[in-house]
């Protein structure tokens, strides 16, 4: 253990009570990790205390931190501790952080350079606003460069939402955004279902139902024998049974809508405030790091796909060294290529086969 180093992260975890370190997947992050693990243990030792460490990307952490957006946020601190801030901030919200980021800076491939370079930025910045679009955006919160990824908002315009919002507070209601600047009829009519308001003056601007909808969702849950309150207080947990039984062609008639809106307006009602990313494998929250030594043939560990081959698929399960899934113990039916069945960065379980110390080898099943 490095004292004076362990002292100092001792007394910042204490002082501003920490729960949980985000630690980057860079040059030393195995070091760092068995590092952390010994202090966590001690603090545990000392006060009972239980603390967690997650293992996130610093891909694209150096670009971000020596950026102009990265100055214009932190003008006063050295450019190795905003790399630090970014990385901490992948854990509490990886979009709002990665969108900050030139998508070719976040380990799209060694060959992108051999690829038509316009195409590429095209779709890469069309796979990031889909993201960003698909999961919604907080409107009081977002930074500049998220809200530039919302549909029908340009670089522009974010800026001006921004400034509003820091001149005149919090946005109270969606009808708000066509006092900002620049952004008129049309603009408010492409971005508004995108953007969130989670305490505002109506539940429907914290759901992805479009403003022009409101009149229908009301009509909605009138039919059904739901309040506004019902919705922000989540209770329509019955909505689909009521639904069925009213009819849902009779009550499309009735609000004048089509079937598919009606049911999107009614997933949306389920649950305001509904993050898809919830829905998502959870990162692994670690308190420890497990040695080869001792590994045990029959364990059973939670792992994080770090590569797939064609063979097999390579397991971080929290020693120094990953281990392999064969893509014959991948699956109980056949196995033609593994990323088939898997994915880099999926979460899974998987059983410990066998531990070569001598050869570092780790051999794992999914068959459990």
């Amino acid at each position: 253990m490095i004292l004076r180093e362990a002292k100092a992260l001792k007394e910042l975890i204490y002082k501003h009570n920490v729960d949980i370190i985000s630690l980057g997947n860079g040059t030393a992050s195995r070091e760092s990790e068995a590092f952390l693990s010994e202090l966590i243990r001690e603090i545990k030792e000392e006060t009972g205390k239980e603390i967690f460490y997650v293992v996130v990307s610093e891909a694209g952490a150096s670009v971000y931190s020596a950026s102009e957006l990265a100055a214009k946020e932190f003008p006063d601190i050295n450019v190795s501790l905003r790399g630090a801030i970014s990385i901490a901030r992948r854990l509490q919200d990886p979009l709002a952080e990665l969108v900050k980021i030139d998508p070719k800076s976040i380990g799209v491939g060694q060959y992108q350079h051999d690829v038509t370079q316009k195409r590429l930025s095209e779709a890469l910045n069309g796979v990031v606003e889909d993201a960003v679009n698909s999961v919604g955006v907080d409107l009081n919160t977002a930074s500049q460069a998220l809200l530039s990824y919302v549909s029908g908002i340009n670089t522009a315009i974010a800026k001006n939402i921004v400034e509003y919002r820091e001149e005149n507070g919090k946005f109270k209601n969606r009808k708000e955004l066509l006092k900002v600047k620049r952004l008129g009829e049309k603009a408010f009519e492409q971005c508004a279902g995108f953007l969130r308001i989670t305490d505002g003056d109506n539940v429907f601007d914290n759901t992805a139902v479009h403003p022009e909808s409101y009149e229908a969702a009301e009509k909605l849950i009138n039919l059904l024998g739901y309040s506004k309150d019902d919705v922000k207080q989540n209770k329509l947990q019955d909505i689909d049974e009521r639904l069925k039984n009213y009819g849902e062609e009779k009550i499309a008639s009735e609000i004048n809508i089509g079937i598919p809106t009606l049911l999107d307006i009614v997933k949306e009602l389920k649950k305001p405030g509904r993050d898809i990313r919830d829905e998502l494998e959870k990162p692994i929250f670690r308190s420890d790091v497990l040695k080869m030594e001792d590994l045990k043939p029959g364990m059973i560990l939670k792992g994080t796909v770090r590569n797939v081959a064609d063979f097999g698929a390579f397991v971080d399960i929290g020693v120094h060294q990953d281990g392999l899934v064969h893509k014959s113990e991948i699956a109980e039916t056949f196995v033609k290529h593994p990323a088939d069945f898997v994915k880099v960065g999926q979460v899974v379980d998987v059983k410990v086969l066998e531990v070569d110390l001598e050869r570092k080898r780790i051999a794992l099943s999914m068959k459990i």
